[in-house]
């Protein structure tokens, strides 16, 4: 009977954006349910990489929104099962660049010999960064909202005012979906492919600044290893691209060469939810408090638990 009350918050959408916040408040004591379109497993979340890094520079809370990100997933990283793990790699470019200043505040952060590059690049270096296998963090971060008290219900939301009453604070992490829900016409997919493979051994992670759409990654996550990728903005196709998927596993294999014969398990498709900015603003619409927390693009794990702060901290009665 307990549940019939009022809610402190109701979040809507359940991919890596809305279960952290919802974890954020209800961990900090608040009464929280969730309302999503889809499972988290069916979310874009679940098709991602997934690495920690701040690459969404213009905007210029990103910094500590990443910073506060990476060392909540060090922590989460001492749980064995949460599918997050701590990887040295090396990041490159193909053309002269300087270290970004997030990554030389690194404790590890080495700069990379010309000689130790692979071939076609001329700047990198080497630190240790959190990669996640998102299937197996989205299902940690479920048990911790069920821990908590907290349900995910599955219901499509066709607009805030039919929510009128159902919580104190109505937090919108829809992604893609804020589109049509707030309307927001700044928003636009950005589509994404990586392809899955076997491992042949690969314990470092691998990425390139790509200066066009095509980037190069190896994220190894166990037995399998996800490459990657590609980002084409305004297609909203799911449909997975055969030359697409071949050319990723040859620019990989390029640096990995015992990946040119791995064997392909799935090849993953998702859309990832682009904005200029990222919006979190606290707002009233049809009655309701509502807090904005979209518009991550590809860096929703990224900025995860510092947006979540945000949001919590937004959530506090005025």
């Amino acid at each position: 009977m307990a549940q019939s009350r009022q809610p402190d918050a109701l979040v809507i959408g359940a991919g890596v954006i809305g279960l952290s916040t919802a974890v954020r408040m209800a961990e900090a004591g608040l009464s929280v349910r969730i309302r999503a379109a889809r499972p988290p497993q069916e979310t874009t979340s679940a098709s991602a990489g997934a690495s920690w890094g701040p690459y969404e520079l213009t905007d210029e809370r990103v910094l500590h929104w990443s910073e506060q990100t990476r060392l909540t997933l060090e922590k989460i990283a001492e749980d064995g099962s949460s599918g997050v793990r701590l990887v040295r790699g090396l990041e490159v470019a193909p053309f002269p660049l300087d270290p970004p200043a997030w990554v030389r505040d690194l404790s590890d952060f080495a700069i990379c010999p010309a000689e130790e590059l692979p071939p076609g690049y001329v700047s990198g270096w080497r630190y240790t960064s959190p990669l996640v296998n998102m299937p197996r963090y989205l299902e940690y971060l479920t048990r911790r909202l069920l821990g908590n008290g907290v349900d995910i219900d599955i219901g499509a939301v066709n607009s805030f005012k039919e929510l009128t009453g159902a919580a104190r604070v109505l937090v919108n992490c829809t992604g893609l979906g804020a589109r049509y829900l707030v309307p927001d016409d700044q928003v636009y997919p950005t589509r994404g492919q990586l392809v899955v493979v076997d491992n042949p051994g690969i314990d470092t992670f691998f990425q390139d600044w790509a200066a066009h759409e095509d980037m190069t990654y190896i994220l190894p996550h166990g037995d399998v290893v996800v490459l990657g990728g590609s980002a084409t903005p305004g297609s909203e196709s799911l449909t997975p691209d055969p030359a697409r998927a071949a050319a990723i596993v040859e620019r990989c294999a390029a640096v990995e060469p015992a990946l040119r014969n791995a064997r392909v398990r799935r090849i993953l498709v998702g859309l990832r939810p682009s904005r200029p900015s990222v919006r979190i603003e606290r707002e009233l619409v049809d009655g309701n408090v509502l807090i904005h927390n979209y518009g991550h693009g590809g860096s929703g794990l990224a900025l995860s638990w510092g947006c979540a702060d945000e949001v919590l901290s937004l959530s506090e009665p005025a």
